[in-house]
């Protein structure tokens, strides 16, 4: 038999996954241009062409056995660790050195790893709600308590009021994500600055050192010209978990990293475990080849203008049919309104005009669905006819 920890998890398996699952049975069955699956947040923009240039070219000319070997360090390669340092610092006027970068197996292994070390049995890890509900297994592999955050329903900007009352002396990190997930949000520099007092004064109060995680795997998704702060210059404690799924279109190569600065308590014990939990949660290093792509690929992104048209022919044209939902400025979600109060039931409506879109209990936010929109515009397009006929069952 499974393990008992096992049990709980797969009887709370992702949603997400389950209804991209189903978006693949239905389109065999009426022809995936009749399916409008908005489940996953899989890209559907390539990756620039410099991505496949970079390869190519590393394949062609180095010496095969290193580059498809072990790392001499789990931590990654060490002139790719400081070629990303000294992306960040240019970026972001901070002043880290490769020793500060953990190459990850995307931000998934690297959320995986600044939990490992950090986490004691029975240590409270805070999220706000809604979240990206992996977070919940991801604290429970190590023993943690997730504790929640009610959603702020208004703007999704965290409550940092009822956030002030949930730090606990067992509170051990606290998980940002921003741009959000699923709501698009990002969080402005003033709550981020607020947010940032609260765990100064609560760390005095409890004696402890409280970790900020920062999970930005959307940090280069962001409209309109907002600006996403970056946390490390706000709070000491911070530990940042990137990942280039977004910004490259790479989710499957699984690359990315974690940057824990000098300023962060303890940071060379952080840096060392690390690099060990890489190894001992079964990564070993992160992949090779990918390592070195992203080191010539620093100064390439996504053409977000895709994204962009998608989220403003989808988000105006479920307006106009009376759906409400806050515009996103980042990331490449939709977190609409379920118009009855069961919103699963309201998925399961949606399924009838083959629109698969996942539930808002799966973010710890019932009430909501949320749509990915990195799809193609053909089916934005396409699907706000159905979403007509929806909308007529409700308005």
């Amino acid at each position: 038999m499974i393990a008992e920890k096992m049990k709980n998890m797969v009887a709370n398996s992702s949603a997400i996954r389950a209804m991209f699952e189903e978006g693949n049975r239905l389109a065999q069955i009426y022809g995936a241009e009749n399916v409008f699956d908005f489940s996953l947040g899989n890209p559907n923009v390539p990756a620039p062409e410099a991505v496949k240039q970079a390869m190519i070219e590393i394949l062609n000319e180095e010496d095969p056995v290193a580059l498809h070997g072990y790392t001499n360090s789990n931590a990654g390669y060490a002139d790719v660790r400081q070629a990303v340092a000294d992306s960040l610092n240019e970026r972001f006027e901070t002043a880290f050195s490769g020793n500060n970068i953990v190459m990850t197996v995307g931000a998934a292994g690297g959320l995986n790893v600044a939990l490992k070390i950090l986490l004691n049995p029975g240590d409270e890890v805070i999220a706000f709600a809604p979240y990206f509900g992996e977070y919940r297994s991801y604290t429970a592999n190590f023993d943690g308590v997730l504790v929640e955050v009610s959603p702020n329903t208004e703007n999704f900007q965290p409550k940092l009021d009822e956030f002030e009352q949930k730090i606990t002396a067992k509170t051990k990190a606290v998980i940002v994500n921003t741009p959000n997930n699923p709501t698009g949000v990002v969080y402005s520099e003033e709550t981020i600055q607020k947010l940032a007092a609260i765990m100064e004064t609560k760390q005095k109060e409890f004696g402890t050192d409280i970790y900020l995680i920062s999970d930005e795997p959307y940090r280069e998704l962001a409209y309109d010209g907002v600006e996403v702060p970056y946390l490390t210059k706000y709070y000491n404690n911070t530990i940042v978990g990137y990942s280039y799924s977004k910004s490259l279109s790479l989710p499957g190569e699984r690359i990315g990293y974690l940057v824990i600065p000098d300023e962060v308590a303890d940071s060379e014990d952080l840096i060392s475990a690390a690099s060990v939990a890489t190894r001992i949660l079964g990564f070993v290093n992160a992949p090779t080849l990918q390592q070195k792509v992203v080191k010539k690929c620093l100064n390439e992104k996504t053409d977000i203008s895709y994204y962009d048209r998608n989220r403003e022919t989808l988000y105006n044209g479920l307006s106009e049919l009376g759906f409400e939902c806050i515009k996103p400025e980042g990331a490449f979600y939709l977190f609409v309104k379920s118009p009855m109060a069961d919103e699963k039931a309201f998925c399961q409506a949606a399924k009838k005009y083959n629109i698969l879109i996942v539930p808002g209990s799966s973010f710890a936010c019932p009430g909501y669905v949320r749509i990915a929109y990195c799809v193609s515009h053909e089916t934005i397009v396409n699907s706000l006819p159905k979403f007509k006929e929806l909308a007529k069952e409700y308005f």
